[in-house]
């Protein structure tokens, strides 16, 4: 009987993607997604290779789709951010036109 060995880092990267969507309101959602997900390629790669060696592929997937959201969801706060600073930036100019 063959013994199935984990798959590498399937644990930090569900971690990785568990804290990318609770910290995506702030910039290091993003930076924890996108190093989630650079972690999970490995696995899901080596995974389809030889599925019949590796267990925990249902931890690396689901690490993979959160680490995915959270990226999205920063993504989204970063371009949120560049939006209001360009509002109140475009705001200032014209207050400061007008005094």
């Amino acid at each position: 009987m063959n013994q199935k060995t984990p798959l590498p880092n399937a644990t930090a990267v569900l971690v990785l993607g568990i804290c990318s969507i609770v910290f995506s309101c702030f910039f290091v959602g993003m930076v924890l997604g996108i190093i989630g997900l650079t972690m999970a390629s490995k696995g899901r790669k080596m995974n389809s290779e030889n599925p019949e060696l590796y267990e925990g592929y249902g931890a690396l997937n689901a690490g993979w789709i959160m680490s995915l959201i959270g990226t999205i969801l920063g993504a989204l706060y970063v371009i949120y951010w560049i939006i209001i600073v360009a509002i109140l930036g475009g705001a200032g100019l014209t207050l400061s036109t007008f005094l």
